[in-house]
């Protein structure tokens, strides 16, 4: 029995690696495949809603594809408007920061020994640069294209999902319907609330930054919406490049203000932690309530995980899985324990 218990142990281990090595070659399928399904969850009242009129489900993807693809156009058209229209600022923001760091190497001789501006090839480093970003587009785009073709498939076959499991469960549809509603509906609730959060993370950052006088505003809240989906270390590097935008941008300002900081500085700092504490630690689990109320721990380790496997893609998602992977073992018996495990424990010692 010692020794059949030993085989297990190893066989699971070697599956969970054989399953990791699997899901980082294959990456460039399973990233869109699971993008496509979590918004197939987002998108599920509509087609239930669609169902019930008794519109057909070919009918019934092509509308919601179509306002799907209309929202994701309008939202790209908007980024690249904002992007274009501030690329006039980038060269002088260029200039600035080639003033003040020629200032700081005046006062310091030790930095201009370690990095000389005027020394760096730009013309080189932007050709490099454009090539690696146009290669990124097309990535983009290809998996774009994956995402767009697997929901398609995906909202086509939904319709039919209760009359198969009725099918394949004759004894316990109902039961097995139960569970599957209610982790449908979890799921579908988690991942909505967590787009919104988000998107209002990032409008509180643009229109406070706006308000302040801070350049590039828009790009800073679009930032800010897709970094909070990391959990922990995205809203801190979404902090970042505002609160260093706004020290070029009032550094003439700097040296009369209290203490050699602009005031405007002090703002930026002051509203983003401001809007990343209230909403992260008081908005957020009072919205998500305890029962998705994820363990510091499991949050790390799944970043850390995902992050690993699937770069950039992977830390954004690393949230929504262990939200996913919560919500199906609150819902199926014999993995219960580990669902609450996997929680934060607030609500039992409460109790």
């Amino acid at each position: 029995m010692k020794d059949v218990k030993i085989l297990a142990g190893c066989v699971a281990v070697l599956t969970a690696i054989a399953v990791g090595f699997v899901l980082q070659a294959a990456q460039g399928v399973f990233i869109p495949l699971f993008i496509a399904w979590i918004l197939s969850y987002m998108m599920a009242p509509g087609v239930k809603f669609l169902t019930r009129l008794k519109i057909p489900p070919m009918i019934t993807t092509l509308i919601l594809m179509a306002l799907l693809l209309y929202a994701v156009g309008q939202g790209g058209r908007l980024v690249s408007q904002i992007l274009v229209g501030q690329a006039d600022k980038y060269v002088e923001y260029y200039e600035q920061l080639r003033e003040i760091w020629n200032h700081l190497s005046a006062r310091y001789p030790v930095l201009s020994a370690g990095l000389d501006l005027k020394s760096i090839n730009w013309g080189g480093e932007l050709r490099s640069y454009i090539i690696s970003y146009s290669g990124s587009v097309i990535n983009i785009i290809s998996k774009a294209v994956m995402v767009v073709v697997f929901l398609l498939f995906i909202l086509l076959g939904s319709p039919y999902v209760e009359a198969k499991i009725r099918k394949a469960f004759p004894q316990k549809s109902a039961q097995v319907m139960t569970i599957l509603d209610s982790m449908s509906g979890q799921i579908a609730r988690f991942i909505t609330v967590m787009t919104l959060i988000s998107g209002v993370t990032g409008l509180l950052v643009w229109l406070g930054l706006e308000r302040i006088g801070v350049d590039f505003a828009p790009t800073w809240g679009v930032l800010a919406f897709f970094l909070n989906f990391i959990p922990t270390v995205g809203s801190i590097i979404a902090s970042i490049p505002p609160i260093l935008v706004a020290i070029v941008q009032f550094q003439p300002e700097a040296s009369a203000a209290m203490l050699g900081i602009a005031p405007q500085v002090l703002w930026t700092i002051g509203w983003i932690l401001a809007v990343q504490q209230t909403i992260g630690n008081v908005i957020t689990p009072k919205v998500m309530g305890d029962s998705m109320n994820l363990s510091p721990v499991i949050i790390l380790t799944s970043l850390l995980m995902w992050g690993w496997l699937w770069g950039v893609a992977g830390a954004l998602l690393s949230m929504p899985i262990a939200g996913i992977m919560k919500i199906v073992c609150d819902n199926v018996e014999p993995l219960h324990m580990v669902g609450v495990l996997m929680g934060s424990g607030k609500a039992y010692v409460e109790k």
